[in-house]
């Protein structure tokens, strides 16, 4: 029988769906490919045309739910305040689409976020690129122009580390994690402006030359 992308689309959708309940019931580590394959009522060689792997699953399950925040984001912007602020905003919505899977994170970005990590797939390399964008995008809007490779890896690693802190903050309302945030944030944008001006102030040495 000829599988429609109908088909593969809804089987896809269902085995996600599966897997966020059998990740947050039984923890990402607890969680096989068998459990999610049954839960999802596919075969278990079926999952595999899909995804690599667990790994990739989770990536594919993060991935959704950062998109779903991106696209919130983009309906309503933040208005007239200062790049660190919506940068902050940024964030922030994200962890909040993300709550519900707080605790899976530090798996994730071991095995395919991190700087370090030594593999990635197509979901953890999407919301990668999909929140760099969207950070150079409020760059842009603010003045700064685009960010340079060096700005955007020391943005990614600043996100991955709030990520993992965040898994673990145990203070009420995960406080400590709003003010890491803070001043993670306030940290890159002082970079961003230092090195805007010591850009500007080398170009007018060379005009005065």
């Amino acid at each position: 029988m000829r599988v429609t992308a109908e088909t593969k689309a809804a089987t896809r959708r269902s085995l996600l769906v599966a897997s966020r309940k059998l990740f947050r019931q039984q923890g990402f580590e607890q969680t096989t490919t068998r459990d999610i394959a049954r839960a999802a009522d596919v075969a278990h060689g079926t999952l595999f045309n899909y995804f690599a792997d667990k790994e990739a699953v989770l990536s594919a399950v993060v991935s959704d739910a950062v998109s779903a925040a991106l696209a919130k984001f983009q309906e309503s912007p933040p208005a007239k305040c200062s790049l660190e602020e919506s940068l902050f905003s940024l964030v922030a919505l994200q962890l909040r689409q993300l709550k519900t899977m707080r605790k899976l994170l530090p798996a994730l970005v071991e095995s395919l976020l991190s700087p370090l990590a030594g593999k990635s797939d197509e979901a953890a390399m999407s919301v990668r690129l999909s929140l760099l964008d969207a950070a150079t995008q409020l760059a842009i809007r603010h003045g700064y122009g685009e960010l340079s490779s060096m700005a955007l890896q020391l943005l990614w690693t600043l996100f991955t580390g709030i990520l993992i802190f965040w898994a673990n903050d145990t203070s009420p309302k995960q406080e400590d994690t709003l003010a890491l945030i803070d001043h993670s944030l306030a940290m890159f944008v002082g970079w961003l402006d230092d090195a805007r001006n010591t850009s500007t102030g080398s170009k007018k040495k060379q005009r005065r030359r």
